[in-house]
């Protein structure tokens, strides 16, 4: 069934949000905010309906093209950057609004480039009928686009990637045949990429050894392991250290000592310049390379430990000196965490995510002990659904 739907808003995810002549709230992929459109329903929910785009009836004045995704994930490829950027602004906006039940506004907006920021990228491969395809796996379809260009990827990457796709494609058709089904169980290829290391790139599951990546932030030299994370948008990954590192100095005599959880290889920790840091990371290699990225820099007040934080709670100790940092992955706190850190006595905490929606739920229970201060995001992604946002809390002063 065809309905024309009047678009009020795009959601986190880029689907436009409208509602049906029944008020079943309907989600169109591929439409955007202020535009009538003709869509057609694919999935029916108890309380709302997905659909496809048909045709643009009232187009959006930000909107700059049309058609298909140029590759997978590229959701805000046809809005324009102030459309793209005023919808994720409005999307954490409201998840906080909603969350907390009053008005919120974003402190600061940091911007990045429009295209080939991605130092990182991930493309599946096979050869069919006798031609190789290397690229992103659209789903539903479980299909390979073949990727020339990467209009996300830096410069480095799209000029080395012709060059990989033919290593890749004499692997997957020279030599023994154990051979080749060897490199066809690999089914992808990892392109990574920095100022210092240059391209490097590898099949299958990261080697254990052999690759380290070189990376700079705040002036720093940090060393990443292969299968280590680091922003894939290096510019304003660095740009996020230097805020973290400012919200630190501006409280660093009351709060000086730094207790970084889900550190990492500990680029944010060691990037505030505290003589004290303590980073707590579930990863034993991105441990080891804290510790050698703290030796390198000659932080010896730097601690880091290979735990889990959400089962080592009673081991951490947190005192009003305290500055705490959060980065954990997209899923965010671990249960039980944000309801103990509430309790704490640190003065401040700085929470760093890129999903809104545990952001949100996070930042709920840490309220019982914390005011939010600040919040400010970041275009890490431009033109997919993602961004990354920074809040800053301080510790609720006792009611008398």
């Amino acid at each position: 069934m065809v309905s024309t739907v009047y678009i009020a808003k795009n959601v986190y995810g880029a689907d436009g949000l409208g509602r049906l002549g029944d008020g079943r709230v309907v989600f169109v992929v591929g439409a955007f905010a202020g535009e009538q459109v003709k869509a057609e329903i694919i999935e029916e929910k108890r309380h709302f309906v997905r659909a496809r785009l048909v045709e643009v009836v009232e187009r959006s004045p930000e909107r700059i093209g049309e058609g298909e995704m140029p590759i997978p994930g590229m959701v805000y490829a046809n809005l324009s950057r102030e459309g793209e950027i005023a919808a994720k602004t409005s999307q954490l906006e409201e998840a906080l609004t909603r969350a907390f039940r009053r008005q919120f506004q974003i402190d600061k907006f940091i911007p990045s480039k429009y295209s080939n920021y991605r130092n990182k990228v991930v493309y599946h491969f096979a050869i069919e009928r006798g031609k190789l395809l290397l690229g992103y796996k659209k789903e539903p379809e479980n299909t390979i686009q073949d990727i020339l260009e990467d209009p996300l990827a830096v410069p480095e990457i799209n000029a080395k990637l012709g060059e990989i796709r033919r290593h890749v494609f004499s692997l997957l058709t020279q030599g023994s045949s154990s051979v080749r089904k060897a490199v066809e169980g690999k089914e992808n290829v990892t392109i990574r990429y920095s100022k210092i290391s240059g391209v490097k790139w590898w099949l299958g599951a990261a080697p254990k050894d052999g690759i380290i990546m070189k990376e700079s932030s705040c002036g720093k030299i940090f060393e990443v392991p292969a299968d280590g994370f680091w922003q894939v948008n290096s510019e304003v990954g660095e740009e996020l250290a230097k805020e973290v590192a400012r919200a630190y100095r501006q409280n660093a005599t009351t709060s000086p000592d730094i207790l970084d959880l889900y550190c990492g290889v500990g680029v944010l920790g060691l990037s505030t310049g505290a003589e004290r840091v303590t980073g707590i990371e579930s990863g034993r290699r991105a441990v080891e390379f804290a510790k050698k990225n703290a030796a390198a820099q000659g932080a010896s007040g730097a601690r880091f430990f290979a735990q889990e934080v959400g089962r080592n709670l009673h081991k951490l100790r947190i005192y009003p000196t305290t500055t705490i940092i959060l980065d954990p992955p997209r899923g965010g706190l671990e249960k039980g965490v944000a309801k103990y850190l509430s309790k704490s006595r640190a003065k401040r905490i700085i929470y760093v995510s890129c999903d809104p929606a545990t952001l949100t739920r996070d930042l709920v229970q840490l309220e019982a002990g914390y005011q939010i201060e600040t919040v400010k995001w970041f275009d890490m992604f431009p033109r997919t659904a993602r961004f990354e946002t920074m809040v800053t809390l301080k510790k609720r002063e006792k009611q008398s």
